[in-house]
């Protein structure tokens, strides 16, 4: 490709952190287009071991990292964050709702990257946009750079750019580094109980989406993975139980809904099976979600119990502003059954 072949190039990633394979990469694409589109993905995400910087940490990341090479450069990229869907097609349509706000119409677009593995099969959904491959800088991956960085290594320091390393350890200065940290160490433990089971653990959980008057009502957790998040009351799944009774249950041990059972059986709806292998940080989690539509003439009375350490009725609008700050692909959950988002 010449360097006049496209208007503007797309550049898909999370770069959790950006490193130097990352800053090559995107100095490549400028090179062969006028403008860099960077899709930030898992953006709005709460912070967790796979996800610990902002969508505005990670553009600043980056913007620092291109003036300290080519500054003349940094008015060339375009930003566009770009939530987890947990759906193939509904992400890719919203990459490329995101992309046209930002470039002219008509305008020449190529999509910029390399096919790694299964997680870059991305690539092959957006047939119309010209793939420009482009092979990877040193096989630098961002997942055991930030999983030494957690740990207190500093093996990571000589393969990020400069600005990178310096906002990287300022922010193990900060409340939110020794919360990672902590994370990460119960991670590493759970992975050491399972690493003798003969094949990899598959987890079953019940979630309850409990919505009543224009409200929802939520947890938050006490516990690993995601604690201090907000999330929809659930659990594990017993091993002699249906999951629809489990969802019951674990609404009532986290919540203390005063609803009778027989109430919650009446209005719950058909569960639907939320099974992304990337759901959770936990490991491959399928959770069978089910809706509880309360037709109440005031909130019912709740209390906080189990390992929840709050539990709130929320009212729909304040949790549409709320997705930061839910549980893994909660927000998506509370979606499919509310219709939280106008697309």
């Amino acid at each position: 490709m010449t360097s006049q072949a496209f208007d503007t190039l797309v550049f898909i990633g999370r770069f959790q952190p950006f490193h130097d394979s990352h800053l090559r990469m995107v100095l490549a694409a400028l090179a062969q287009a006028r403008q860099l589109v960077l899709v930030i993905g898992s953006s709005p995400a709460h912070r967790s071991v796979r996800n610990p910087f902002t969508g505005e940490e990670r553009r600043a990341m980056i913007e620092a990292a291109v003036a300290a090479v080519a500054p003349e450069r940094v008015r060339d990229l375009r930003f566009v964050p770009v939530r987890d869907y947990y759906d193939g097609a509904r992400w890719a349509a919203a990459v490329r709702r995101a992309v046209a706000g930002v470039v002219e119409p008509g305008a020449r677009v190529g999509l910029f990257g390399h096919l790694k593995d299964d997680t870059t099969g991305y690539l092959s959904d957006f047939p119309d946009w010209p793939l420009v491959h482009q092979a990877n800088f040193n096989g630098l991956s961002a997942t055991p750079l930030r999983e030494a960085w957690l740990a207190g290594h500093d093996d990571w320091r000589t393969q990020v750019p400069p600005d990178t390393a310096a906002f990287l350890d300022a922010f193990q200065a900060r409340p939110e580094f020794a919360a990672l940290h902590s994370e990460a160490d119960y991670l590493a433990a759970h992975r050491r109980a399972w690493a003798l089971a003969p094949y990899p653990p598959v987890f079953v959980t019940v979630d309850a989406v409990v919505s009543c008057r224009d409200h929802v009502l939520l947890i938050q957790r006490g516990g690993h993975p995601a604690r201090g998040t907000w999330a929809i009351p659930g659990g594990f799944l017993d091993q002699r139980e249906r999951v629809a009774d489990a969802a019951v249950r674990e609404l009532i041990e986290e919540t203390r809904l005063a609803v009778p059972r027989e109430t919650l059986l009446a209005v719950r709806s058909a569960g639907v099976l939320f099974d992304h292998p990337d759901r959770s940080i936990r490991g491959r989690t399928l959770t069978h979600a089910f809706h509880f539509s309360l037709p109440l003439a005031a909130l019912p009375e709740i209390a906080a119990a189990d390992d929840a350490i709050a539990a709130q009725w929320v009212p729909l609008a304040q949790v549409r502003q709320m997705e930061s700050e839910l549980c893994e692909d909660h927000f998506m959950i509370l979606d499919r059954f509310l219709g939280l988002l106008d697309e």
